[in-house]
């Protein structure tokens, strides 16, 4: 069978690209698809030789070429040679100007410049693996935003989502047997917020978590009885704590994070203010 390839091309790395190209393997039975990235592309000839490759296996090309001269000549010669491309940026940049009226910087790579930001957003992943599960409680004490909740409603990835958006966020699994560290006292410049679920979809995850650690469903972790029993716990812990919450059931951890990125912008614009 003959193979199957989309050559990704840019200036920079090429993420953005084989981005969207993954994204739209996932879309089709794809297995026999392969991608082949080009990255760093700086010259005319570099261009024509993956356009003539790209017409010799009969594949196509996705692309993001910031440099107009570059990018120009991607279309001419997609165009002599017959070959599919497609500008990933080009047409976002261009409703850019003929919207706003400004010009794009030409310069490859913006996206993942190291700069301020990207420290930020690595200092946060570094932190949420840290004080992730409440490991250490003086990661409270650092957090910008701590959550807490019973077992299994998503505090981890959102922890994870949350620090890719530069947010130092450590998380509390709340069990009644363990009662809450002194650390998590409510305090300036810090969001807590509690997580919580509908008792029926929880002993759902939890009945899916045991069956893939191969233990029996039987046991009192996926009981409705014990579910209720950390709930009201919670509920409780929450009130204490007199901190917001969210009922994640059925809700996307995008959807979730936003909710929380909204609440933290806000109080911070109150401190300020203060």
């Amino acid at each position: 069978m003959k193979e199957m390839i989309i050559y990704v091309c840019s200036d920079a790395v090429g993420e953005t690209a084989e981005a969207v190209a993954k994204a739209t393997l996932r879309q089709f039975s794809s297995d026999q698809v392969k991608i082949k990235r080009y990255g760093h592309m700086k010259s005319e000839d570099e261009v024509v030789q993956v356009v003539a490759e790209a017409s010799r296996t009969g594949g196509f090309i996705s692309y993001t070429l910031v440099q107009p001269e570059l990018r120009e000549l991607m279309k001419e010669e997609a165009f002599r040679w017959g070959v599919r491309a497609v500008d990933v940026m080009g047409p976002m940049m261009q409703a850019y100007v003929d919207t706003f009226g400004s010009f794009p910087k030409r310069k490859p790579g913006l996206l993942h410049s190291i700069d301020d930001e990207y420290f930020r957003r690595m200092e946060a992943i570094e932190f949420a693996v840290k004080y992730d599960d409440g490991k250490d409680a003086r990661g409270f004490m650092q957090a910008q935003v701590v959550l807490i909740g019973v077992s299994r409603t998503s505090k981890t990835p959102l922890s994870i989502f949350l620090s890719h958006k530069g947010i130092k966020t450590a998380n509390l699994p709340l069990m009644p047997e363990v009662s809450p560290p002194a650390e998590l006292a409510p305090a300036p410049g810090r969001l807590i917020v509690g997580l919580t679920m509908q008792p029926e979809h929880l002993l759902d995850i939890r009945t899916e978590r045991l069956k893939t650690l191969g233990l029996p469903e039987s046991a009192k972790y996926a009981s409705m009885e014990r579910i209720k029993e950390e709930l009201d716990y919670a509920e409780t812990v929450m009130k204490s704590l007199d901190c917001p919450v969210i009922d994640v059931t059925n809700r996307a951890i995008e959807e979730t994070a936003g909710i929380i990125i909204e609440w933290l912008s806000k109080q911070q614009e109150n401190d300020r203010a203060n």
